[in-house]
């Protein structure tokens, strides 16, 4: 029997949007509307999309720093919120989530406090949850950096006296204070050199295999997807498309936008010729969605029932569920 470590179910995450004199409440932005998956325990699951699609939203959601607008996470089993039943964790259940689900941002620089040595930022976490004694911080400090490949002299030093790969170490560092079991990487290679990704990459994987961790992958990069992730996951303006182990979705996609998505990857060989997929028209604004299929506007197989009628989520292999009335 699978073990999952994660379910979310119909997560909704919609912003209101303020006008008028009054700012009053005129429409929603629906950036996360209505979506569903499961991770295993001790995978890399990876969440692809274009920018502004949804991924970092739905990231942060579950993980309680949104509130949500409707569904329901569940965490090994325990309920962390069910907006229809009313349900969420009080403050010590919160406490104790906050030790075992964590998150790295994309950009080091502005989530590492300028006025905190390192030291200070890897020990606050440890202090703040009564894992450590202040005497002990500096030791536990030195022990996670070289965790994560930097010199434990290092503890002494403030971000800006570091690059952005050993920011982002750090960051990393800061992660696994606390013994965390699942961790959100929100697009964590992104603002980094192509050199310094494969080396945090590198890094990532001999964590979750020396610690037993899961990942959520958040990315727009599908090169590094396919090689990084286990399972992915594709979603188009707030709603999820496709999903399906890596192996079979890089060799088998189904959903247009996903063949859309992988005919972008420029290839390693320049003389390797392939089919290219022109989309028409602009990605439509999620405070005002397309009827039907929110991708029909641009589908270039679309059918008429893609304008008025929503496509329900089939699985069309094992462990390969596909979004579209193709199918």
């Amino acid at each position: 029997m699978t073990e999952y470590i994660l379910e979310a179910n119909n997560l909704k995450k919609y912003f209101p949007i303020f006008g008028g004199v009054f700012s009053r409440v005129e429409g929603y932005v629906k950036a996360v509307d209505d979506v569903t998956f499961k991770i295993r325990k001790g995978e890399t699951f990876g969440l692809v999309g274009e920018s502004g699609c949804g991924k970092s939203t739905t990231g942060r959601t579950i993980l309680n720093l949104l509130k949500p607008t409707g569904g329901s996470v569940t965490f090994n089993g325990k309920v962390i919120f069910d907006v229809e039943n009313k349900h969420t964790l009080n403050k010590k259940e919160t406490r104790a989530l906050r030790r075992n689900m964590q998150i790295i941002f994309q950009d080091p620089g502005s989530c590492l406090d300028p006025r905190m040595n390192v030291a200070s930022l890897i020990g606050e976490g440890l202090l703040e949850h009564g894992l450590a004694k202040k005497r002990e911080i500096m030791d536990k400090a030195v022990e996670l950096l070289e965790l994560c490949g930097l010199r434990g002299e290092c503890v002494h030093r403030y971000p800006h006296e570091f690059s952005g790969g050993q920011r982002q170490r750090i960051a990393i560092a800061r992660a696994l204070a606390l013994a965390p079991k699942f961790i959100v990487g929100d697009e964590p290679i992104a603002a980094l050199d192509v050199s310094i990704q494969a080396q945090v990459l590198t890094l990532m994987q001999e964590l979750k295999e020396k610690l037993g961790l899961t990942y959520m992958f958040i990315s727009h990069d599908l090169g590094v997807v396919k090689y990084f992730c286990d399972s992915t996951c594709v979603m188009y303006l707030g709603s999820i498309v496709e999903q399906a182990s890596s192996e079979r979705l890089f060799s088998n996609p189904l959903h247009p936008y996903t063949k859309c998505l992988l005919a972008a990857i420029p290839k390693s060989n320049p003389r390797e010729t392939k089919e290219r997929i022109i989309l028409s028209g602009d990605v439509p604004s999620p405070a005002d969605p397309p009827k039907g299929c929110k991708f029909h506007t641009r589908c270039p197989q679309a059918k008429d029932i893609c304008k008025d009628t929503v496509p329900l989520m089939k699985e069309i292999a094992t462990d390969h569920h596909v979004c579209c009335h193709l199918y």
